[in-house]
This record gives structure tokens, sequence and C-alpha cells, in this order.
């Protein structure tokens, strides 16, 4: 017993391995199949799916005689080993799916096959892992408190790899710096536990835990407690889903804030787990105590329902009222204690209570990897029935109020007594009385919340939120505000609007793709938003056919609904089709090329927006263009920080050196940009421009389309040209480039979301601006005009 101790070190470091190799495995995954909550989905099961299959696995596969800490150091040795296996094979394995990918049914199979290649092995022995070290103890009263101990353990670490993760190695460094510090972790692991094993016998005698194991298969009272913890392990991890869906549009869906609502629920686990294996010791009926923590749980989760949906969105908060960033991460967390601690420390200590009520003097290993498989299965359905069912079908409100009902289940499952009729049915009333009045307290989700996001309670009162929606991978809303204007919101963002600035922006997207390219015949918008900038594109009467793709199904529904008018209903238009995906996954996985690609992503600051902005994704959109072909992205300027915005134009003019800047200005000074590339040097005929747009015929929709936004002329349109790569020298000196092992973006603009520096950031950028010569042409004195227009503007 006196080696104990060092194993629950040997558990933590284990916890924090695992947690890096988790974030590290699903970023690079995401960036071969996808980030769709499919995707997601298939990635989830299969780490899960690995880590049960390894725990069941490993007691009959290991014999009780060997050394437990040898065989734990052999586990390590593997996964370090096939950690950095897998970050070199990502790339290889994303060549064979982006050959071979589809839709439908082979695509979610070779999804599957792909997950399954990379992650399967190393999980299945990181499920071994704490079976592994079970055996170091007896399963007795005292030996399943230890086991509790080594579970919380486990979770502590996976706390700090979850923040060490994403706060410094990933925000300083790259996927491949973090593999390597896992891989460090688990070899010092191994060399501890060997060391170990050398100066401490085994625990008990293996052969009497043999006899025992086969003698101590569960029994019918025993499947119960296995049915209670697959039941609590289910309402564990959908409610984490629901709960971070919520939470991310509180705090802002950054890579930091779900590293910190991950650290959050995870500390609330492992500190749960501790207070369950100090009761294990004393409990005389563990079975009835975990009843009544399923019971403890369903309250909390009726609590933090309450909280998410009543109180937090309309706490007095204003988030950019500091421009220091760190000052909202301590107020995130303390808000995600305050949420989710209540539920996520009865989860924790259910763990332990299952242990101590299945413990039936059998080997530890078995007791442990049976309990660990069942929550793990549990786990399993429910963030897959969750993120993949429950939220798109019946909402958060309604999936909330199933978990409820679940647990009060697991309850009355554990403290029915077979032999007492009357209590059986007292307890069945009692549970149908309670749950009927927890679901009943459970608030929907707030339209302002899902509308305005960390902004929720600035915006009380000063617009009408018509339409709410959550669906499969994100929640959109419409907002009207008093002098008719529309917003159109996603994620807890403003996506898109019909006010005059980004009515500008927006359209200026789609007219650059169309007209600065000679043969615009076929077009691809990856981002529907609102539809405005897809609408811009339809209008051109020489574009065939345009492609949309967006990634949410509710998107083009309700901007085909509410913004028909601006869009020029473009979704019904029969030259366009949409196409419901990941923009990057179908990009990479068609074989069409086109005539222009405009790409509109969230802002850079939400997880997964980065991959459309990395340098190997430009390359993909260089592959995919027709010869003359151009591309056109946006680029936001406010709630991001000088160096993100560096290292989007840095990367974009990587792949694109003949690139251009296009600046939409509000008041005079910068708001956001548009970023245009193309293959060859750029020409613009001004005189061409004028017949093309029609501005002389009086029945053009391009010419209505660029006077609604105050664009009468090709000199007004061009006007806002801001700068190339050959201005912009000094300006990006050694500014780091987005790559897809880094996503540099995501980090910095994460870092900036409470600055205003826009207007700032433009100017600095104009302070280099030069009037191209060479990139426009006219014979009726319009380079003349057009040079007067570009001003010096600070």
């Amino acid at each position: 017993m006196a080696a104990l101790p060092v194993v629950l070190l040997l558990s933590f470091g284990s916890g924090v391995a695992a947690l890096i190799y988790e974030v590290v495995w699903f970023q690079l995954l995401e960036l071969v199949i996808g980030s769709t909550a499919v995707s997601l989905g298939v990635l989830l099961a299969t780490f899960m799916g690995g880590m049960c299959l390894g725990s069941l696995t490993l007691p009959g596969l290991v014999s009780a005689r060997r050394h437990p800490l040898r065989v734990y150091a052999l586990i390590e040795l593997g996964i370090g080993v096939l950690g950095i296996l897998v970050l070199h094979l990502v790339p290889s394995v994303g060549g064979v799916y982006t050959a071979w990918s589809g839709y439908g049914l082979k695509g979610f199979l070779l999804r599957g096959i792909v997950a399954a290649v990379c992650l399967l092995p190393p999980t299945l022995l990181m499920g071994a892992t704490l079976p592994a070290l079970a055996r170091q103890a007896n399963a007795t009263e005292s030996g399943v408190s230890w086991l509790g101990f080594f579970y919380g353990a486990n979770i502590a670490g996976a706390v700090l790899g979850c923040l060490l993760s994403g706060f410094y190695l990933l925000r300083r460094y790259d996927v491949a710096a973090a593999t390597y510090v896992a891989m460090a972790i688990n070899m010092s692991m191994a060399g501890i536990a060997l060391t170990l094993a050398r100066v401490t016998p085994r625990q008990g005698d293996p052969d009497d835990r043999i006899t025992q194991a086969s003698a101590a298969a569960p029994g019918k009272r025993d499947a119960v407690v296995y049915v209670a913890i697959s039941l609590s392990g289910l309402c564990a991890l959908a409610a984490e889903a629901i709960w971070t869906r919520l939470l991310g549009l509180l705090f802002g869906a950054s890579v930091y804030t779900f590293s910190i609502i991950l650290a959050v629920f995870l500390a609330g686990l492992g500190i749960g787990s501790g207070i369950g294996a100090l009761l294990c010791r004393t409990l005389a009926r563990p079975r009835m105590a975990l009843g009544w923590c399923q019971w403890l749980a369903a309250c909390a989760i009726a609590w933090t329902s309450y909280n998410l949906g009543a109180l937090l969105p309309y706490w007095p908060i204003n988030p950019s009222i500091s421009s220091n960033i760190w000052f909202n991460f301590q107020l995130d967390l303390a808000r995600a204690f305050w949420a989710l601690l209540p539920p996520a420390l009865l989860w924790g200590a259910s763990f332990p209570l299952a242990l101590a009520a299945a413990s039936r003097r059998q080997d530890a290993a078995r007791l442990m990897a049976g309990i660990y498989a069942a929550n793990t299965f549990g786990a399993i359905v429910g963030a897959l029935g969750a993120s993949l069912l429950l939220i798109a079908w019946v909402g958060s409100q309604r999936a909330q109020q199933v978990l409820i009902v679940f647990s009060m289940i697991a309850g009355i499952l554990l403290l029915r007594s077979p032999k007492s009729l009357w209590v059986g049915a007292s307890l069945g009333g009692v549970a149908v009385l309670l749950a009927g009045s927890l679901t009943h307290g459970v608030p929907p989700v707030a339209k302002l919340l899902i509308a305005y996001g960390r902004y929720a309670a600035t915006w009380v009162g000063k617009s009408d939120i018509i339409y709410a929606g959550e669906g499969m991978n994100s929640s959109v809303a419409v907002s009207r505000f008093p002098d008719g204007a529309l917003t159109f919101h996603v994620a807890g963002k403003i996506q898109a609007s019909s006010v005059p600035r980004d009515m500008r922006l927006q359209r200026m997207l789609g007219h650059l793709t169309t007209l600065t390219n000679a043969h615009p015949r076929s077009i691809l918008v990856i981002g529907c938003g609102a539809g405005i900038t897809a609408g811009a594109v339809s209008i051109d009467p020489r574009v065939e056919r345009e492609t949309i793709v967006e990634i949410e199904p509710l998107v083009p529904q309700a901007a085909s609904k509410y913004f028909s008018e601006p869009n020029f209903d473009v979704l019904r238009n029969p030259k366009v089709q949409v196409r419901i995906d990941d923009g990057r996954r179908y990009l990479i996985t068609t074989k069409e090329r086109f005539d222009g690609i405009t790409v509109d992503p969230l802002d850079p600051w939400i997880k997964g927006a980065a991959n459309l902005y990395t340098k190997e994704f430009l390359e993909v959109l260089k592959q995919h263009l027709n010869p003359g072909g151009v591309v056109t992205m946006y680029i936001q300027l406010f709630e991001t920080g000088l160096e993100a915005v560096k290292s989007s134009v840095a990367t974009f003019f990587e792949v694109f050196p003949n690139g251009t800047i296009w600046g939409n200005t509000y008041e005079g000074k910068g708001h956001d940009m548009v970023l245009l590339g193309q293959g060859e040097p750029l020409r613009i005929d001004l005189d061409e421009m004028e017949q093309r747009v029609g501005y002389r015929s009086g029945a053009s929709k391009l010419a209505e389309s660029l006077a609604e936004i105050a664009m009468n002329s090709p000199v007004e349109l061009f006007a806002t040209y801001a700068g190339r790569r050959s201005d912009l020298t000094e300006w990006l000196r050694d500014v780091p480039i987005n790559r897809d092992r880094n996503l540099r973006m995501q980090y910095l603009a994460g870092l900036g979301l409470n600055l205003d520096d826009a207007a700032a950031i433009y100017a600095g950028i104009l302070a280099y601006r030069r009037f191209p010569e060479d990139l426009f042409t006219s014979a009726e004195g319009r380079v003349d005009s057009l040079r007067r227009a570009i001003r010096p503007e600070r």
C-alpha cells in the first residue's frame, strides 16, 4: 500500500498526456474529415469507443500474475510511440480520404475508417491504463477507495492537459510540439513505473485474483449498478455537449472558452471522485448512496439548466468593458464553476460509489474495467445522442428534461427494494413528482442568448428577435430593429445585416468576385450567411452556375425566409445549388473547378473558423480555380488584434502573391476588408467595367445592386483599393503564417475579442498604400478620377 500514492502520480500523468493527445488529434482530424457535428461525432465515438474496448480487453488479455506497474509502463511506452505515428500518419490518411471520399453512406463510412485507423490503436492502450494500475490495489473496501482516487487523479491530470494544450502549447507552438510533450510525459510515467516495480511487490496473491475473477462475474444486483453508471455517463456527456454549446454562446466560442469549460467540467468530476472515494471507506451501503447521488444529479441538472437559460444571460455584464481578455477568462471561469460544478461533482462521485457497489472481492482490474467501460459506453451514447439528435430535433430545453428523467430512472433502479412493493411504489411516486417539478423548471434557451451571445445582457429591449433556432452545428437567429433593419445571427454573433456598412461589405465580396474575372461562369460561395454575397454573385448575367456551401442547414432556410429581398431571392434561383457541408471538406473532396470562389467564414476567433484561413486551405482554393479565376476572402478588423490581421493577410499573400486588399470603411474609418487573389497579375479596365455593370443602361441589376451601397460608378467601386503585397513588405515583416499544424489565427484572434482597433489597423495599412499604376487602365480618363478618389486616409 505504500506505493499507492506514487500510483496516483502515474494516473495523473496519464491523464495529462491523454488530454493533450485528444485535443491535438481532434484538431488534426477535423482538418481532414471536416468540422460538422457528424464528423465530430465520429471522432468522439471512435476515441471514447477505443478507450472503452481497451479497458474491457486488458483484464482478459493480460494475466494478473504480471506485475501491474510493468504492464502499465509498457502501455505508456506504446501510447507514446503511437502518438508520434498518428502525428505523421494523419497527412497520409488525409490524402487517401480526399481521393476516395464522397457523400451519403460512403462518406460517413470513410470518415469512420479514417478515425478508426488513426485513433483506435492509441485509445485502446489509453483505456487499459486504469485497469492496469487498478491491479496494484485490492478490491477490498480500502482498495476500492484507492481505485476511486486513481480515477480522480486521472481526471485531475486531464484538467491540466486541457489547460496546458489550449492556453500554452498550441497557442505558442503547434501540434508537433504538443505531441512531443505528451510523449515525454508517457515516457516519464513509464520510467517511474518501471523503477517503482523493482522495489514494490504485487498487492495480494495473483492466483487468488484469478480465482476470484472467474467466480465474480456480475450478478443481477451488480448488473443494475452497471446500468446505473452507464446512465450516469450518458447524462454527464449529453449534458456536457448541451452546456458547452450554451456556454460557448455566453462566453464567445473561442478555443480558450472551450478549454475553460472542459477544464471546469473535468475538475468537478475529479473533485467529486475524490469525495466519493473517501466516502467509500465509511459507507455501509454504497449502492444506496449511488442511487441518491443520481437523484441529486437530476436536481443539479435542473440547477444548471435554470442558470444557463434564465439567469446567466441576463447578468449585467458587458464583456468589452476591459480590453484585457484575461479578465474575461477569469469571469468565464467563475461563471462556469457556478453553473457546472454541482452536477459534475455528483457525476464524479458516482464512479467510486459504483466501484464500491459492484465490488465482490474480484480482480481489481476487472472491476475497474467493467465500471469504466459501462460509464464510457453511456458517455458515447449521451454525447452522440445530444449533439446529433436531441438538440436539433427537440432543442436544448427538452433535451435537458430528458436527462433529468434518465437520472431519476437510474436512482430508482438502485433504490428500489424487490422485497417491499410498498417501498417501491412510494419511491416511484416520489420520483414522478420530483421529476415533474424539476423538468417543469427547465427554461427554454433565451432567444437573446442565441442572437447576441456574450453581449446578450447589453441588447435587452433593443430589437425584436423574430426567429431563433438550434441546429445541429450552430444556433441561428434573425432580429428586426425599430427602423426596419434586419440582422442575421449565427453562433451568438451578428454575421450579416441590412444596415449600410454590412450591405456594402457583403455586396463587395460578391461583385469583386465576378467583375474582376473575365469569364465568371461557375462560382463557389463558402458560407451562406444571409445570402447577400451569394445574391450579388447570382445577378451577374455571365454566371451560369453558383454553388453555395453552408455547414448549418438552418442558415439557408432563415436567409431565404427573412432576407429574400436584399439577397435577390438567391436561394430560389434555378442556377444556384446549396450543399450542406463543411466548406473545407467540400473543397478538398470535390473534383470540380471554379472561375471564382468567395469565402466568408465566421469570425476567426470562433473555434474551427481558422481552418479556412490556413496556407494549406488557400492552396486548395488555388488548385480549384480555372485559369483566370479569382478568390475573395472576408477579413475582420474589429474584435481582433493587429497580429491576427497581419497573420491572415501574410498567409493570403503567401499563396496569392499578386493579391490585393479592398477596404470597407464606416464613418471614414476602417471596419473590415476583402482580400482578392488570382494566379496572374490583376488588370482592371475601368471602361470595360462601366459597360459590364451597365451603369448607363438604366435596367441593370448589377448597377442597382452597387447603387444601393453608394457605388454609382466603377471609380467608386475600385476606390476601395487599400494595398497589395509589394506595398506592405515592411508591415508584414516576420509575421507568422497560419498553418494547419498551428491554426495560429484562432489563438491570436481569440485574445482580441474585446479590442476595437479596426480604425488603427486599417490606417496602418493605408500608410503604406501607393497608387497601383499597373493595375488600372482606361481610355476615357477614369484612371485619373480613380487616383484622386484613392487619397491618403488616416
